[in-house]
């Protein structure tokens, strides 16, 4: 697979020549003399600067937007926006959770007073998820808080738990915030989702602009619904080739952070398209999404199609309209991969565009292993781990092996659909029989620390794998998909 980005400061393509490795640790590359003819290999330019067009006196000029430029601009209410802008944004939904939410209250109360209301208590999605299971009394006091706050201000949305001994005696209760706004409902095309977390951008893959912001801003929001942003400019990622049965969306995104950098994305939105997205399942663009805050993206996004409405059909009854990049649309840059051509990789310490194929740390020995997140703890991602498992031919693990559903949704699906291939066994049936931990109830377990009772928690200094692994040999080696919630 080849990808490359080029800069282009004229009208005019340089003639560079850029070839890159797929399946290599470093990336090489080879740039020849600018004055020979163009290579076929380019596969990535970014869009010539031009000079600002003075508006028609007929009329309005209509200039190309990227999809996030055009939910940008309804959302702020402009007919046309542009990288770099700053625009007040209308918030669609905010969301937030135990850690963050008794802050943002904190600050809304102090900002805008004791008794102030909420701009709009159906926009408002809160969420415990963090630390949940546990008996740390300030923990504990933060789900207080938020449910003293939802009392008080009638929001409608509050996924309350009470009852900790038995997460299945509350039927409002969800898990992880980024699963469960999109199987409530939450997550629609065209609109802007703001959460107070950095994956908040999982969203993105409705087709809508979703990202993290912090305590002070969500404060705000409660007060007005608006926001200040700057319009990001977009990469884009053209991914095409059938997918291999071996590969998962994570994969994807594994390789694409190796390629740019933790940085090579920041504060740019990053559009993924291409035959290769469009066959994705909706959790499996999930994936994709959830990371693009590990390259410093500002947020990700996946144009919507009838993937997207048919899962939307049973959650919302809100009225949304999808939009989509134009043709003449500019990318700061474009990636092209084949990923017919893909093999599984792992993200080795510390970071996650340490990318190296899987085969190549056959040899790395582990302690323990992780299959979880917001990122790693869907229904599709435990299917996959089971289906390693009967695969291996009935091997046991040899390490302690940890389940971690996203939701009470997820966890039900472990204990009830059957797994393609198996003869009828759950997830948690073909878990049991490798020795794997018990399916733990929902939540973000041990992905953000926690207190020190948090499940699969470590205490102690060990080679943890985490979040969705066991695609090679179920031995004493293992395989890490990222060290990053």
């Amino acid at each position: 697979m080849a990808s490359s980005a080029i800069a282009c400061s004229t009208p005019f393509i340089k003639k560079e020549d850029v070839g890159l490795s797929a399946f290599s640790s470093q990336s090489s590359f080879s740039m020849r003399n600018a004055t020979k003819s163009v290579s076929r290999k380019i596969v990535s330019v970014m869009a010539p600067q031009q000079s600002e067009r003075k508006p028609a006196t007929t009329g309005s000029v209509k200039t190309a937007m990227t999809m996030t430029e055009k939910i940008l601009a309804r959302s702020s209410e402009k007919p046309h926006l542009s990288p770099g802008e700053n625009v007040w944004v209308n918030v669609d939904v905010l969301m937030t959770h135990d850690v963050c939410g008794p802050g943002s209250i904190g600050i809304f109360k102090k900002e805008f007073g004791q008794n102030a209301k909420v701009w709009d208590r159906e926009k408002l999605v809160i969420i415990p998820d963090h630390y949940i299971f546990t008996t740390d009394e300030r923990a504990n006091r933060n789900v207080d808080i938020l449910r003293d706050f939802c009392m008080e201000q009638n929001i409608k949305y509050f996924y309350d738990i009470k009852d900790l001994g038995d997460f299945k005696a509350n039927p409002d209760y969800k898990g992880v915030c980024h699963i469960a706004l999109a199987q409530e409902g939450h997550c629609r095309p065209g609109e802007v989702l703001l959460g107070t977390d950095s994956h908040t951008c999982t969203a993105g893959a409705f087709g809508q602009f979703a990202t993290g912001i912090g305590n002070t801003d969500a404060g705000f929001v409660l007060g007005t619904g608006k926001l200040l942003l700057k319009v990001p400019p977009t990469l884009r990622f053209v991914m095409d080739g059938e997918m291999p049965d071996y590969l998962l969306a994570k994969d994807l995104i594994l390789q694409i952070i190796g390629e740019i950098s933790m940085s090579g994305a920041t504060y740019k939105a990053m559009e993924f398209v291409g035959s290769t997205v469009e066959s994705l399942t909706m959790e499996e663009r999930m994936t994709l999404c959830n990371m693009v805050v590990e390259a410093g993206g500002k947020n990700g996004v996946v144009p919507a199609d009838s993937t997207t409405y048919k899962y939307l059909e049973d959650k919302t009854s809100i009225p949304y309209e999808a939009v989509y990049s134009d043709e003449q649309a500019r990318f700061l840059s474009e990636y092209r991969f084949d990923i017919s051509k893909l093999e599984p990789l792992v993200a080795k310490p510390h970071s996650p565009d340490n990318r190296a194929l899987a085969r190549e740390c056959k040899d790395v020995k582990i302690d323990r292993v992780y299959i979880g997140s917001c990122t790693g703890g869907k229904t599709e991602d435990f299917l996959a781990a089971a289906k390693v498992f009967l695969a291996s031919g009935g091997k046991k693990v040899k390490v302690p092996t940890f389940l971690v559903p996203a939701t009470q949704k997820v966890w039900m699906d472990v204990y009830s659909l059957p797994v393609p291939g198996s003869g009828g066994k759950t997830c948690s049936q073909i878990f049991e029989e490798a020795g794997c931990d018990t399916p733990a109830s929902p939540s973000c377990g041990a992905c953000l620390g926690g207190p020190r009772d948090t499940y699969a928690r470590m205490n102690e200094p060990q080679a943890s794998y985490t979040y969705f692994l066991l695609e090679h040999k179920l031995t004493d080696h293992g395989k890490n998909r990222s060290f990053m919630k």
